[in-house]
């Protein structure tokens, strides 16, 4: 049973989004209502409309929050595993697995929600900032993929994104996993498998 929620005065539209946040990891993005989370944080429904329209501008919030969380968590791990192109490379798919075991609201909100990153320019930025991040690793990295073979950092850190989102669906959210291996070591075959697939030259760490 949840407990209602306080919250200090002026600070109700946060209160919203984190009681936002624990029904979404609960019940998923579109299992609760605007009267749950206003519930959850201790006021009328009515007061939800002053600071949100509806439901999906209180997730979009929730997702903007995430992605300020995830860019700043992505930025980290590139400059941890400098200098080598490789290592911040591999350290910026970890931290994505990371996130989503530490946030789980968050992260179901930006990925699994629906809503468009274009729905607030707020929410557009900072997702850009995010992948900014992940296609300045990949292209520090595909500098060591022969021309041919060398797909735009773009294309290159798209493919890793979906690789990332899929060990975390099959692993990263249940402790333990139904693997032997944990999600960080099939996360880095899947990457080692798909360089050697585009003839990476392996960099120095």
């Amino acid at each position: 049973m949840h407990k209602k929620r306080g919250y200090h005065h002026g600070n109700l539209r946060q209160a919203l989004v984190e009681a936002a946040l624990e029904l979404i990891e609960e019940k998923g993005p579109t299992g609760f209502t605007l009267s749950e989370a206003a519930k959850l944080a201790g006021v009328t429904p009515a007061a939800v409309y002053r600071h949100f329209e509806g439901r999906e501008d209180l997730i979009a919030e929730a997702a903007r929050q995430g992605y300020e969380i995830f860019a700043d968590v992505i930025q980290y791990a590139y400059d941890s595993g400098q200098p080598s192109a490789l290592s911040a490379f591999e350290a910026t798919g970890r931290a994505y697995l990371a996130f989503a075991r530490k946030y789980p609201g968050h992260y179901i909100a930006m990925f699994e929600s629906g809503i468009s990153m274009n729905r607030t320019p707020e929410l557009a930025a900072v997702s850009a900032r995010a992948r900014g991040v992940l296609e300045k690793a990949a292209a520090d990295l595909s500098e060591f993929i022969p021309p041919d073979r060398r797909p735009p950092a773009s294309m290159f850190s798209a493919h890793v994104w979906a690789m990332s989102h899929g060990v975390v669906e099959l692993y990263a959210r249940n402790a333990g996993g139904r693997s032997p291996f944990s999600p960080e070591d099939l996360l880095e075959t899947g990457i080692g498998i798909y360089l050697r697939g585009l003839g990476l030259v392996p960099p120095d760490r």
